[in-house]
């Protein structure tokens, strides 16, 4: 790792040019909180004596319970006389709490004061000795009043320092096993997370919350060993509990903080909740601490290649040995080959190659990269396809602010922002644009470009608002105004757009109305409230087939809409009298016409139009009629025929019936499909697809 490493690069590489980030590695310096490092000048060395036990960064429970402490009871008896503990024998006490001399050791008859932890063989005390020591101890605690110790264990038992005990913690009769359990560090599973008091890595200790008796062995797993730890975390994480996993490694990190493996598993487990970009700090954080570990660069190309980071990528997966394949080096360099297309389509505005270049990017796997998503919903934006860069960058990562300046720079993020700020605007969200921008200000404040997005964001959302409230005070033409003036500073925001067709509306500027609805429908097609004000606009200037095409639209997106449907019905009348058709038998809300005659069935197969009929028994199956009575209710302008096999046998054998029930679709005359009475889908879809 001495040779060249991309973490330390300034700059993002070859996105450069279209983020601008800056490198978000820190510089380390030589103080205190570096890891020291070893060499033949400064040796650090760890005295091993019968009296000190305690782990670096862990507990004390290694002196607490070592054999090895009973091996000599002789041994420096001169300076501290040792009374042997067995576990039916009294425990001894520091007398100084007595008011004494702190050397001197006084024998305590059984049920009388408080000692501290029992000395005895470590392989002799398995999960039920060591709760059966925890509960005595807890126990005793509780019934006297007098001071604890302050190990490191005694923390984990009892939650407070020794001495400062908590509140809630002084119920003298409290002495069953859930009374120690509530003290106990409890597993993700029965905390989750947080960030409040009690914490223990990541794990909030709910206070006096009760823990099920299942649950004791995962409490006392919470003072086991950190490869214990790691290995019940693994367990989880194989049976998709990923959260339960993390806790587990964040428990080992706290007693070993040098062991690269559990950074590297609880980067695994933040990867699989989806967390990204921590995870990508854990496994820098254990190539730190052993930098040849191969599986830790493996999982950080991983990363980075998700990340849209190709050049890293390639980089780890170089330096992960045997746990890399050739497929993944020929994928980080796929991917970066579509990069440096993306760098020159962007160069060159080329927004249809970005677009493709982009596409590309993500599916060589770039599914998690905020700046792949952000240039294709620019390249959209650029394109005049508002609704798919609001969509594109719906389906982009969901990291935070914080996340990504950190990973990215705030330059980097800047940029994201503005394009998030330009997304909201077309959309309009324009609350939201304008708090996008402002922190998009904050991250860099020295690029232009941000400034003018800045003012543009907030005077479209003031010209939306002051248009609004002219609106509501029936000041239509002053109202018009103030939406032009937005459009001014957003020519294409179909909101703005919209709302100034319904000022011209009012005004009764319809074909001034008709061209802002159909301007914002271009670069958002399923805009329904543009489509509806167009509807109108053109039924007011007699524009029959226009209206109804849109009201047909609008009445399949909401079939149970009555007042769509009733437009659409009285378009429909005005439609049929104006090419000169028979009118007499349109009835708004009418469910299907039963055929009563061979003439009645020529009348409406033959007219001008469009018939869809049923032919089935009378006991034909129920859902049928209901679904074909739904159809009615959605297409108006279809005529919905039911004929019934017993009454026109001749029907049957000239229309060339096989089996019922069965669909016939007919237009201005012709039969043009025959779809069988079970297949509803494809019924709709064809019915859809010849009334249009």
């Amino acid at each position: 790792m001495a040779g060249y490493s991309p973490e330390k690069k300034s700059g993002c590489g070859l996105l450069s040019g279209l983020f601008r980030r800056r490198s978000f590695w820190p510089r380390r310096n030589n103080s205190s909180s570096s890891l020291p490092t070893t060499n033949s000048d400064n040796v650090l060395k760890v005295m091993s004596t019968t009296n000190s036990k305690r782990r670096r960064g862990g507990s004390d429970e290694t002196a607490f319970l070592d054999s090895s402490n009973l091996a000599d009871p002789l041994q420096n008896s001169a300076e501290k006389p040792i009374i042997k503990a067995t576990l039916n024998h009294p425990k001894t006490t520091h007398s100084n709490y007595q008011g004494r001399t702190s050397s001197s050791i006084t024998k305590v008859a059984p049920n009388q004061g408080q000692g501290q932890g029992r000395r005895v063989p470590k392989e002799a005390i398995g999960i039920s000795g060591e709760l059966e020591n925890i509960i005595a101890e807890h126990q005793r605690s509780k019934g006297s009043g007098n001071l604890v110790r302050a190990s490191s264990s005694n923390v984990m038992l009892f939650g407070h320092l020794g001495n400062l005990r908590m509140p809630g913690n002084s119920n003298s009769n409290s002495n069953s096993t859930t009374n120690v359990l509530n003290h106990l560090p409890k597993t993700a599973r029965e905390t989750g997370y947080g960030n409040g008091n009690g914490v223990m890595g990541n794990i909030v200790r709910k206070a006096n919350e009760e823990q099920p008796a299942g649950s004791l062995c995962r409490a006392l797993s919470t003072r086991m060993d950190p490869e214990a730890l790691k290995a019940m975390g693994n367990e989880d994480y194989k049976d998709g509990r990923f959260a339960e996993a993390l806790a587990l490694y964040d428990r080992a990190i706290s007693v070993d903080p040098n062991k690269a493996s559990y950074r590297s598993n609880k980067s695994a487990a933040l990867t699989a909740l989806g967390r990204l970009l921590e995870a990508v700090f854990e496994c820098r954080e254990a190539i730190r601490i052993e930098p040849s570990y191969h599986r830790a660069h493996h999982r950080l190309a991983t990363l980075y290649l998700r990340l849209g980071e190709g050049e890293k990528a390639l980089y780890h997966y170089k330096q992960a040995g045997p746990e890399a394949e050739s497929t993944n080096i020929a994928q980080a360099q796929d991917l970066q080959s579509h990069l440096i297309k993306c760098t020159e389509a962007r160069k060159l505005r080329d927004w249809h190659t970005l677009l493709k270049e982009t596409g590309c990017a993500i599916s060589s796997g770039a599914d998690s990269a905020p700046q792949m998503f952000a240039l294709q919903a620019e390249a959209l934006l650029k394109l005049r396809r508002h609704e798919e860069a609001d969509a594109t960058l719906t389906k982009g990562p969901a990291f935070d602010v914080d996340s990504c300046t950190k990973f990215f720079g705030a330059v980097g993020n800047a940029n994201l922002l503005l394009i998030r700020t330009q997304v909201d605007m077309v959309a309009g969200r324009f609350e939201e644009a304008v708090a996008a921008a402002q922190r998009a200000a904050r991250l860099d404040s020295t690029n232009k470009e941000v400034s003018a997005v800045v003012r543009r964001a907030r005077a479209v959302a003031s010209a939306r608002s002051n248009g609004n409230e002219l609106f509501k005070a029936s000041r239509f033409s002053e109202a018009c105004v103030a939406y032009g003036e937005g459009l001014e500073n957003e020519p294409f925001n179909s909101v703005l757009l919209c709302n100034r067709a319904a000022c011209r509306s009012k005004l009764g500027q319809f074909e001034k109305a008709v061209e802002d609805c159909t301007t914002a429908l271009n670069v958002r097609p399923s805009y329904s409230k543009a489509r509806l004000r167009r509807a109108d606009c053109n039924a007011k200037l007699e524009r029959w087939e226009a209206s109804v095409q849109d009201y047909e639209m609008l009445i399949r997106e909401t079939p149970g809409d009555e007042e769509v449907g009733r437009a659409l019905f009285e378009a429909q009348v005005q439609l049929k009298k104006q090419r000169g058709e028979d009118v007499k038998d349109m009835k708004f809300g009418a469910n299907m016409i039963l055929v009563s005659s061979n003439e009645r069935f020529r009348h409406f197969v033959t007219s001008p139009g469009m018939s869809v009929v049923l032919f089935c028994n009378k006991s034909s199956d129920k859902q049928v009629l209901q679904f074909m009575e739904q159809l009615c209710k959605r297409y108006p302008s279809v005529n919905f025929l039911k004929v019934e096999i017993e009454d026109h046998p001749y029907l049957v054998k000239s229309e060339g019936v096989s089996s019922v029930p069965a669909f016939k679709i007919y237009k201005n005359g012709s039969r043009v499909k025959e779809i069988p009475g079970s297949d509803h889908e494809y019924l709709e879809s064809s019915v859809k697809f010849y009334s249009t």
